[in-house]
């Protein structure tokens, strides 16, 4: 059976011809499916990684050129994009669709625009090659080979804090290439840099500094660049024999490389001061991590990620309206990310703001639907008498395996548990030992007490029966027995949960 699920999933699929290598393939996700999947998550992926960075936007216009030459010598007709993110994690990525992004991080970290191009060159094959689709597909059939192995065995049926449709985004943007992919990426995004007047040895130098910054486990760029593309000696190797073929030379463009970036090296230091500061924010030491918020304004006042950051440690000192002043200014500079209007939503929230926060988390969860939106939004609709609202924000909230997932998973038993305590406790009468006996589960995730039961007995002879049944406690994942009286032979039964409470 499983071998024809298989063939079936494959007869399913469709056969479309790689763009850039021209070899056929298996393929679910057609071009317009990539485009369209691609435009829907771009801006989500971006929020998801500082959101775009809008200090320079002659930075962005410069690097959108040199990703433009790159794509047109893809010779693949996609809706390009290309964007600087405000991370400064060394990382870049490519989406279905030819929706690219560098980091701030990766740019301070190349010498010239040559290699740069190696960089986007790299990450338009990705795009005009399918690997992303790859992937996908990949992900599709390793899901249909487990269930038909299920089917044929049984014969039976942000992190993070990022919720909903944006985890597909997330999947995405940290999917790990194979090898395959990755040797592709290098030759083909070698070729098109050389056709674009680039000195292709510039994507030897770069591996290069990728593995040596590889060996040296630099934590930055594990987590970022090398979690998806890992450098490795083959790849150095792969790269010079493909130069000694196609040759050397061409355009470096360092000084216009230099002057490009000029600013984010000008404010490198204090998103530095930044970056500590949220290390000593993230261990509780408010008072260091404001004063690194200090610093960095002192370098770079125009900077929102800045203000954003000062306005995360007045909200974590519970210094409510400063931290809406700080959260003002950095919307002020960047009203299009998450991060800012959430702050300020929370800030609100706690200076009794209502409304204002209402309005101001709504647009969170426009930009980036995250937990704590969600959570706080349940908070809400709760103080307010909304109760099925609040459980759908709770609910919403519940989706993320976070601290605040949790809480809201939490809530939302607590409010729904005294109306419908069935839905959280199995109940059934079976048998032990021949006579009868209810069984009791509970599957909620949370411990349960105060529980009780009542059990309609109908016997043989005619005699009907109700029993009232109560448990003390049931924790998470635990199942009971509970005996019952043996009147002889049951022909039929009835069991309803009426209360249970959560424990304390």
């Amino acid at each position: 059976m499983q071998s024809c699920i298989v063939a079936m999933l494959v007869l399913l699929a469709g056969c479309v011809v790689n763009p850039v290598t021209g070899e056929r393939e298996l393929g679910w996700v057609t071009p317009s499916q990539e485009i369209a999947l691609g435009e829907k998550n771009y801006l989500p992926s971006q929020q998801m990684q500082g959101g775009a960075y809008r200090t320079d936007p002659e930075l962005t216009a410069y690097v959108a050129g040199v990703g433009r030459r790159l794509a047109t010598q893809s010779g693949v007709d996609l809706p390009y994009e290309f964007v600087v993110l405000t991370s400064g994690v060394p990382n870049a990525w490519a989406l279905p669709g030819g929706k690219v992004a560098v980091n701030r991080g990766l740019l301070l970290e190349l010498d010239n625009e040559a290699e740069l191009a190696a960089v986007l060159g790299h990450e338009v094959t990705h795009a005009a090659a399918r690997h992303g689709a790859q992937a996908m597909e990949r992900g599709m059939l390793m899901q249909g080979a487990v269930l038909a192995a299920a089917i044929g065995a049984s014969g039976s049926d942000y992190g993070g804090m990022v919720v909903g449709a944006s985890q597909v985004g997330a999947a995405l943007i940290t999917t790990k290439y194979g090898r395959d992919a990755e040797r592709e990426a290098d030759l083909y995004g070698t070729r098109w840099m050389k056709k674009a007047g680039y000195d292709p040895m510039a994507a030897v130098t770069l591996q290069e500094t990728f593995v040596r910054l590889s060996n040296d486990r630099r934590s930055d760029w594990l987590g970022g660049l090398f979690a998806s593309h890992p450098p490795s000696a083959e790849r150095v190797a792969n790269n010079r024999a493909l130069v000694a073929e196609i040759g050397a030379g061409g355009m470096l463009g360092r000084e216009q490389f230099v002057a490009a970036t000029s600013k984010i090296r000008a404010s490198k230091g204090a998103f530095d001061a930044m970056d500590e500061g949220r290390k000593a924010l993230a261990k509780g030491d408010t008072e260091t991590a404001a004063a690194k918020a200090a610093a960095a304004l002192d370098i770079a006042p125009e900077e929102a990620a800045l203000h954003g950051f000062r306005g995360d440690v007045r909200y974590k000192q519970k210094r409510y309206d400063d931290a809406v002043t700080n959260y003002d200014r950095a919307i002020s500079r960047d009203d299009a990310y998450f991060a800012y209007v959430l702050g300020r939503g929370l800030a609100r929230l706690e200076l009794g703001q209502r409304a204002a926060a209402k309005t101001d988390l709504n647009r969170s969860v426009e930009l980036l639907p995250t937990a704590p939106a969600y959570q706080a939004l349940g908070r809400i609709a709760e103080s307010e008498g909304d109760v099925e609202r609040a459980l759908a924000y709770y609910d919403a909230a519940g989706q993320s395996d976070s601290a605040v997932g949790r809480a809201a998973r939490s809530r939302y038993v607590a409010i729904d548990l005294p109306r419908r305590p069935d839905r959280y406790i199995s109940a059934r009468v079976g048998s032990v030992d021949g006579r009868p006996a209810l069984e009791l589960a509970n599957p909620s995730g949370s411990d349960l007490a105060n529980i009780t039961v009542i059990v309609d007995l109908d016997w043989a002879d005619g005699r009907a029966e109700r029993l009232e049944r109560r448990l003390d406690a049931l924790p998470a994942g635990a199942r009971t027995l509970v005996r019952l009286p043996n009147r002889g032979v049951l022909r039929d039964s009835r069991v309803q949960v009426v209360k249970a409470e959560l424990a304390r």
